[in-house]
């Protein structure tokens, strides 16, 4: 089955942005930045009480955003499922971040799901909990 990679006519997106806030922006960033590799595109500061960062890979249409709030902004995750999940064109490319992680000081944690190691996935989680799976090839 060949899958269409191609965003339909009916749906003109130009960017994607998943954002979340976090009581612990500084140690989010530096997760997402210094451990996962991800790179600092942009960040604010007292929007509306607001300050955030943006991470992603430069020249790309989708990113992350995390943001705190001057009153507090919970944001450890609801449960082990949420997981964002990065597909790598080979394993050994997934090897260097998950190698990269350890060194940083994160420990991979066991997946709810089956799915994510029976295809050869390691999850690790960012400093609200929220789970990075990391896969050695796509798999759609």
């Amino acid at each position: 089955m060949e899958i269409d990679s191609g965003w339909p006519d009916s749906l003109r997106v130009a960017q994607v942005r998943i954002a979340r806030p976090t009581d612990r922006l500084d140690a989010v960033v530096r997760f997402y930045v210094d451990g996962l590799g991800l790179r600092e595109l942009d960040r604010f500061v007292d929007h509306a009480g607001y300050d955030g960062v943006m991470v992603g890979l430069p020249g790309t249409g989708y990113h992350l955003e995390f943001t705190t709030h001057v009153d507090g902004s919970p944001g450890d995750a609801p449960s082990s499922e949420n997981v964002l999940v990065l597909y790598f064109d080979s394993q050994a490319s997934m090897d260097v971040v998950a190698r990269r992680l350890r060194e940083f000081g994160v420990e991979p944690v066991p997946a709810e799901n089956p799915f994510w190691a029976d295809n050869g996935g390691v999850l690790f989680p960012d400093p609200d909990g929220w789970r990075v799976a990391l896969m050695p090839r796509p798999v759609y």
